[in-house]
């Protein structure tokens, strides 16, 4: 079924890249969201009222907040569809995540009114009234929302939407919230057990939770949070195939949105090379990088020398002596220059942004270490932190 209405209603979908592509994906789940939800609001709210279950009624005005979150979602995308502009030149790409986070709140919002319909519920106990018919209706809710799910979560993973993988989340919390209203129709039909309102309670936590949850990784991409993993091997995988390039360091990765990453990385070549030609090495790696993924690349050329056994020698023992002051701690653009009777060592202070030591004091640590072991040694140290 999914593939079906992707074939029927997205042109052009292999594309993914491409911003119209993205956005007939977006409004496709958008409008299946918004009609699946809206149908199913009605059956729940004319079987909730009739058959007096609150845990029902609560689960429709649920759904209706689904096919709000929809609407939601497809303004969102249609606003980061939206080319650059002089205000812009990143583009409208956050407009997504923005509306991820609207969708976020309005599923904690739902959460919360259930919890207090539930709990007036249990305060003044009212009896229902279950039907083979709500019954039926309930199961078939429960099929629609858990197709919903994996349609969302296809469509999530094919063009990298949290707005749209936010939309998945929720709808696999429905699939467990009307469960549970199931069940608690089951007992009050066949054994006359009443326990809407603590049904209520457990969907309403559960729903909250996943808003929470939701909104938690929304919020990391608005703010801008450690990069995909995936991404980072990308890159790292990536540069592999040159053989000029001996390593990469300093990763950054610039979120404006799906599609719209900037990656910045110093990548360290043999000091002896011809520059010209390595710098138009680089500018190939730059230029296919963004071909095959759609990323803008800037590099940063580090010359580092590679076949000085001294320098060799001196870059394994700081290494080393770094890793005995903290083993989180790494060290890259080493040199070392002579000074007649001393010896510079001039390099980067790997740190961890979570490491108990302030910048100061983890380079003083390893400076210290280092006098210690090497009094001729003098340390010129830039302590910084990485981004991945």
């Amino acid at each position: 079924m999914s593939n079906l209405l992707i074939k029927l209603f997205v042109k052009n979908r292999e594309d993914v890249q491409n911003p119209k592509v993205r956005s007939n994906y977006a409004s496709l789940s958008s409008i299946t969201g918004i009609i699946a939800n809206f149908l199913l609001f009605i059956g729940k709210l004319v079987i909730g009222i009739l058959s007096a279950s609150v845990a029902i009624i609560a689960d429709a005005f649920n759904n209706i907040g689904d096919a709000g979150s929809s609407v939601v979602t497809l303004i969102g995308f249609r606003f980061s569809g939206k080319h650059a502009d002089k205000e812009h030149p990143m583009g409208h790409g956050r407009y997504e995540y923005i509306s991820a986070f609207i969708v976020d709140v309005l599923i904690i919002f739902v959460g919360v009114e259930l919890f207090k319909s539930s709990i007036e519920k249990i305060i003044e106990p009212q009896a229902t009234d279950i039907g083979t018919v709500t019954l039926v209706f309930l199961g078939v809710a429960i099929a629609v929302k858990a197709w919903l799910f994996f349609f969302y979560r296809k469509i999530a993973k094919t063009i990298n939407s949290s707005a749209i993988r936010g939309a998945s989340f929720d709808s696999i919390s429905d699939v467990v919230a009307t469960t549970l209203v199931f069940i608690s129709a089951l007992l009050s039909k066949f054994a006359n057990l009443n326990i809407d309102g603590y049904a209520g309670i457990l969907v309403a936590a559960f729903i909250f939770y996943t808003g929470i949850k939701a909104a938690k990784e929304t919020i990391d991409l608005l703010l801008g949070g450690t990069p995909d993993k995936e991404i980072v091997k990308k890159i790292s995988d990536f540069v592999k195939e040159y053989p000029e390039v001996i390593g990469i360091h300093d990763v950054m990765v610039h979120d404006y949105g799906p599609g719209r990453q900037i990656i910045s990385f110093h990548a360290e070549v043999s000091a002896k090379s011809d520059f010209s030609y390595v710098h138009d090495v680089i500018d190939n790696i730059e230029r296919d990088f963004q071909k095959k993924y759609g990323y803008i690349v800037t590099i940063h050329l580090d010359p580092i020398v590679v076949d000085d056994e001294k320098v060799n020698e001196m870059y394994d023992f700081v290494k080393a002596t770094v890793k005995d002051v903290d083993e989180s701690f790494s060290v890259h653009d080493f040199r070392m220059t002579y000074g007649g009777n001393h010896i510079n060592l001039i390099f980067d202070l790997s740190i961890p942004v979570d490491t108990k030591m302030s910048d100061e004091d983890a380079a003083k640590a390893v400076e210290e270490k280092i006098k210690s072991l090497k009094p001729e040694c003098n340390c010129v140290i830039k302590a910084e932190h990485p981004y991945v």
